[in-house]
């Protein structure tokens, strides 16, 4: 049986681009992840980010489930320390009363965001160390078992939208295995306890109403072209423009200061951060996948697309179903 296939999309918008093109790339994409047999298409909470759409995530969510038909869409994720948990199993809940059986909720405990904007965010600092309680808070609430006496979500509540631990390190691990949910780890640019925290989870995995067995989702870097030289230019386009946005302080760096920044390190954190990535040819992701679904000990792979053009990612996305036979017969 073929490994599923589900999609990480960040709403990414180019250096000449706005947000309404951005918005609609996404659902060009979710479309394209459906027709192609994804399982699922996550967007992930990020705040104070220039080159990224998805902050408001559950609009987002709506607005691209009123223009596909059956995926399953999502949070990837939530980070729940910046809201109520009454708050967010309202808006799941509203969304799986208007896409049923389709609303995934992936949860994480990091700000998404600098310290600034959780100023901004009226977010106090402690509050990642409710995480925990604030997950149980709000899976009380969507399972209509609540653990505020006398609240309940509206809607959401007897919804059981599906609830999944986010992390990239031991702590999420451990959490998910101890609740019994799902565990997704962002391997896609934070590699190094990917091995480790998946052994953990699978050895403490608790059985429970949600889930018997558990169920390991990795994330990847996906950029599959019809040539390996356009792969790897497209890479290089992507990595450049990264390397500007993660280390460019919010200059408009030239292309030689581009290259100066490279040199002078931010080339070796790329590339750690980028650690598992399928580039190539469709043969090439293939082989790449099989082998990193092997090493991650995964059920799922969630995949980021990284070309740098919206033609390039649904590209990416077409081939790589092809190549690992998601496309439904």
């Amino acid at each position: 049986m073929p490994i599923p296939l589900s999609i990480l999309d960040l709403a990414p918008v180019g250096a000449n681009e706005s947000a309404s093109s951005a918005i609609a790339a996404s659902v060009a994409l979710a479309q394209a992840a459906e027709e192609h047999g994804y399982q699922r298409v996550w967007y992930a909470e990020h705040h104070n980010m220039a080159a990224i759409m998805s902050s408001a995530t559950s609009v987002l969510i709506s607005h691209v489930g009123a223009k596909t038909n059956s995926i399953r869409l999502g949070a990837g994720g939530v980070m729940l320390p910046n809201h109520a948990p009454l708050t967010i199993a309202e808006q799941f809940g509203t969304l799986a009363a208007m896409y049923p059986d389709r609303i995934d909720l992936g949860l994480g405990r990091a700000p998404g965001s600098d310290q600034n904007t959780m100023y901004a965010l009226r977010r106090d600092p402690s509050s990642a160390e409710s995480f925990p309680q604030d997950v149980q808070e709000l899976q009380g609430y969507l399972t209509g078992h609540t653990r505020v006496p006398g609240v309940d979500a509206y809607p959401g509540k007897g919804t059981d939208v599906p609830l999944y631990i986010l992390g990239s390190s031991l702590f999420g691990a451990q959490l998910a295995a101890a609740l019994g949910l799902p565990y997704a780890f962002a391997s896609h640019f934070a590699p190094q306890a990917l091995t480790q925290a998946v052994r953990i989870y699978r050895e403490k995995f608790q059985p429970s109403e949600q889930l018997s067995q558990p169920y390991v989702i990795a994330g990847v870097n996906v950029l599959a072209a019809d040539t390996e030289e356009e792969a790897r230019a497209q890479h290089e386009v992507t990595r450049r423009s990264r390397a500007r946005l993660l280390f460019g302080r919010g200059r408009n760096l030239t292309e030689a200061e581009t290259d100066t920044l490279l040199a002078s390190g931010a080339a070796q954190q790329l590339d750690s951060m980028m650690k598992y990535a399928a580039i190539g040819t469709p043969n090439d992701v293939r082989a790449y996948l099989e082998n990193f679904t092997a090493e991650a000990d995964a059920d799922e792979l969630i995949t980021a697309h990284q070309a740098p053009t919206v033609e390039g990612r649904l590209r990416s996305v077409a081939l790589t179903a092809e190549v690992m036979e998601q496309v439904p017969a």
